[in-house]
Parts: C-alpha cells; structure tokens; sequence
C-alpha cells in the first residue's frame, strides 16, 4: 500500500525558510518522479515543483529561484527547502507520487507578514 506522509509544515514570518519533506512508503522510490503541488484558500491545487528519477528538477514560475526540490533514495524521501517566503506562498502543500499517483495527507505552511 503507498503511503506518503508530509511534514516541516509551520508558520513563518515572511523572508524565512521552512523545509518540507515527504517520507514514502510501499514503492520501489528511487523508480519513480515525485512532485510538490500546493493549494492557497478559495484556489485551485497548483504544482510546484518536480523531480524525476534521475534527481532532474523542474519549477513553477513563481517559486523559481526561492524553493528547491530533491530527493534522498535512500530515505524514501523527497524535500521541498522553501526560502524567501512570501505570504502569498501560504498553502497546503502537498507531495503526489508522479503525477498521476497517490497524494500525501499535506502539510499547511502559513507565511505572516
């Protein structure tokens, strides 16, 4: 059964850093692509940020250059290391098993100003 389990949530003051990460469980990890996708009240889930599985990083525009994904096979586990938060990052955030898969139950990150 897969199971991916979010963490590092919090609140922040805007300017900080939180890391996320996204332990896995019940698949071959180092297989598969995994991706941080979020969720802001009152919007749709957006994607954030994707790694294959070959450790190849993609972005969206807005976090570009703020946030960096990677990933520890080893661990089973993906991170999000997010810097200079904005407030309009506050989000649920949430990791998907490709992008197709299963989601993570999310992480709520709230960034204050």
């Amino acid at each position: 059964q897969v199971q991916l389990v979010e963490s590092g949530g919090g609140l922040v003051q805007a300017g900080g850093s939180l890391r996320l990460s996204c332990a896995a469980s019940g698949i071959i990890f180092s297989f598969n692509a995994m991706n941080w996708y979020r969720q802001a009240p009152g919007k749709q889930r957006e994607w954030v940020a994707g790694i294959s599985s070959g450790s190849s990083t993609n972005y969206a525009d807005s976090v570009k250059g703020r946030f960096t994904i990677s990933r520890d096979n080893a661990k089973n586990t993906v991170y999000l290391q997010m810097n200079s938060l904005k407030a309009e990052d506050t989000a649920v955030f949430y990791c998907r098993l490709g992008v197709t898969g299963n989601w993570g139950q999310g992480t709520q990150v709230t960034v204050s100003t």
